[in-house]
Parts: structure tokens; C-alpha cells; sequence
């Protein structure tokens, strides 16, 4: 049991957003899969996976910010290359809480479609590669200034994972990048606000290490996310870009989709399996940012989040492993 829901987080992916332009514009949340093997694969069954982060920055004022994750996950039995095909489908939610008496807000946005490729090296190693795309049904309407929820995002993850006596190490790396040029559509003024997108790719690095007595989980975790170039955006020249391509904000264009920007933070993890399912809960706060905010005092001050999650995993169906041969019956001859 415990390999298995561990290992069942592989697929344990969401759609996250950014507080302000100063963060890094990655559409997977930073730390959505740390506590999870993801790189192990998962027996053969369907596995169902709910992950709630809840996300609160020091500036005063500024909303806080949730993420509801539900993951469907089908183990395969089927193999390519030794590695177990593992498809998966998340429709995340997103919230926004107004701490200055505002409205609060939430949409379904960028259900994720994909599949993952996993390798069991032995010595209790493995090894996964995750290829998907968030698909952009609803053009981030009511969060209008995410400037990469204006086109698909495009998911590529590469993860290893041990596993061996109660041990949880694993490292995750998660490659985003983007439709360019982008543009959100719809009616009202949000597409001629915001004009045309060129967000700026992204790579988070989940990291995990717990160790299990018994049903308890403990352990330790780290997460960041920074903005790379644009893979596409120095290959346009002025010429193909829209006449609207260059704007009045930091976030048209161009300036998005340059390198720089980001985020690392540390926390701790406990965890508790009930043989059913598992839970799982971790807070964690930044420890280095590109986050400003200005103060009312008008002194530049670095804008940390504090982030806590909760995690339910539930193997719905599973394939029972076969019985060991029965022992032939020793034939004696004198």
C-alpha cells in the first residue's frame, strides 16, 4: 500500500496562477507534487488523487489564493520501452479570496489531458517522463491579467523517485511553455485590454524527502518555479507580430517573455495511511523571491507567500497481484 499511493502521485497535476507580474509565470503550481514518488510507477488500477493548496502573500491587501486539483489517474497494463503508460485527466479549480472586502471569485480553467511513461530500474529507483497540455477552454475570463492563461500550456515533467525502506526521495523537474503569439478572446474589453500574450516559459523543481514509521509519514520539502526565455518569442520577428504586440504593460509581449523571476520555499510534511486511502498535509513559506510590494510608507519590501496543502489519495481499483506458485512436491528416491 505504501508504494502505491505514493507512487500515485505522479499524476498529481494542477493549473496554478501568480499574484502579480513579479512572480514567475508558470501555470503549474510550484509544490503540487512534493510528497509523492512521482517517479515510481503505479500498479495497474485507477487511482483518484484531490490536492487544495491555499496560498497567502505578505503584502497587505493582496487576495489570497486556492487551488482545488482533482487528478483521475488509469495505470495501464500496458508497456512501451518497459515503461508502464499511465493516462491522466485533472480539471483544476482556482480561487480568489479578497482580504480587502471584495468580492471573491473561482473558475474551471485548463483541464489537463496527458500521460506518463514509467520505469522501474530495481533497488527501488524509478524513473518517469510526463508529456500533456492544459487545454484552454475558458481564456482565464475572469482572471484576465494571467498572461499565460491566454493560450494552451504545454507540460513536460522528468522525475525520479526511491522508495526503499519507508524512504520517500524524489526529484521532479516541470517544464511549461506556451502558444505564441496568444491572446485571450471572448466578449467585453478583456481581449482589447490585454492585446497580444508572449508569456514567458517556465521550470519548477519539486523536492522531497520523508521517511514512514509504521502509518506515519514525516519529512521535509522544497519547491521553486523561475521564468525561462519565451522558446518561440526571439524567433519572431517585428514584423509577424500583431501591430497591438507592444503595449502600455509590463506584461505584453516582449518583457514577458524574457528569463527572470521567481521563487524557492521550504516546509515541512506529515502524513497518515489509513489503508483505504492516505492524507497528506504540508505548509511551506518562501525563502527567496522576486516579489515586491511597496508599503505605505513607501519602502520596497520582498513579497513572501506562506502555503499550506491538503492531499487525499484513493486507489479506486487495483489489480490483485498473482498468487505465488504453489511449492512442487520434493520427490525423494533411495
Amino acid at each position: 500500500m505504501v508504494k502505491n499511493w505514493l507512487a500515485a502521485g505522479a499524476a498529481a497535476l494542477s493549473l496554478g496562477f501568480t499574484a502579480t507580474a513579479s512572480y514567475a509565470q508558470t501555470t503549474t503550481i510550484p509544490g503540487e507534487q512534493v510528497g509523492l514518488a512521482v517517479g515510481a510507477p503505479l500498479p495497474e488500477g485507477v487511482y483518484a488523487i484531490n490536492t487544495f493548496t491555499y496560498q497567502r502573500a505578505d503584502q497587505p491587501g493582496s487576495s489570497d489564493l486556492g487551488v482545488n486539483i482533482p487528478v483521475l489517474v488509469w495505470s495501464t497494463p500496458w508497456k512501451v520501452l518497459g515503461a508502464r503508460i499511465e493516462a491522466v485527466v485533472a480539471p483544476p479549480t482556482l480561487f480568489s479570496f479578497n482580504r480587502s472586502g471584495g468580492r471573491d471569485t473561482s473558475a474551471n480553467v485548463g483541464t489537463f489531458i496527458g500521460g506518463i511513461f514509467a520505469w522501474d530500474l530495481g533497488n527501488n529507483v524509478g524513473v518517469s517522463y510526463l508529456a500533456g497540455v492544459y487545454l484552454n477552454e475558458l481564456n482565464a475570463g475572469r482572471f484576465g491579467g494571467l498572461q499565460q492563461l491566454a493560450s494552451n500550456t504545454y507540460r513536460q515533467g522528468f522525475a525520479i523517485s526511491y522508495t526503499g525502506d519507508g524512504w520517500n526521495l524524489t526529484a521532479n523537474l516541470t517544464y511549461n511553455f506556451y502558444d505564441v503569439p496568444a491572446r485571450f478572446d471572448g466578449p467585453g474589453l478583456v481581449p482589447a485590454f490585454y492585446g497580444t500574450q508572449v508569456p514567458s516559459d517556465a521550470l519548477n523543481l519539486d523536492l522531497t524527502a520523508t521517511k514512514k514509521f509504521g502509518n506515519f509519514e514525516i519529512g521535509a520539502i522544497g519547491y521553486g518555479t523561475t521564468n525561462l526565455r519565451n522558446r518561440s518569442f526571439f524567433l519572431l520577428s517585428n514584423a509577424t507580430l500583431p501591430t497591438g504586440c507592444v503595449g502600455f504593460a509590463p506584461n505584453i509581449c516582449g518583457t514577458a517573455g524574457r528569463s527572470g523571476g521567481g521563487r524557492f520555499a521550504l516546509g515541512g510534511l506529515i502524513g497518515y495511511d489509513f489503508g483505504k486511502f492516505s492524507v497528506q498535509a504540508y505548509v511551506a513559506r518562501d525563502v527567496v523571491t522576486s516579489a515586491q510590494y511597496v508599503t505605505p510608507a513607501g519602502f520596497l519590501r520582498d513579497n513572501y507567500r506562506t502555503e499550506g496543502f491538503f492531499r487525499v489519495i484513493a486507489p479506486l481499483y487495483t489489480v490483485a497481484a498473482a498468487p505465488p506458485p504453489e511449492p512442487a512436491p520434493i520427490i525423494r528416491k533411495y
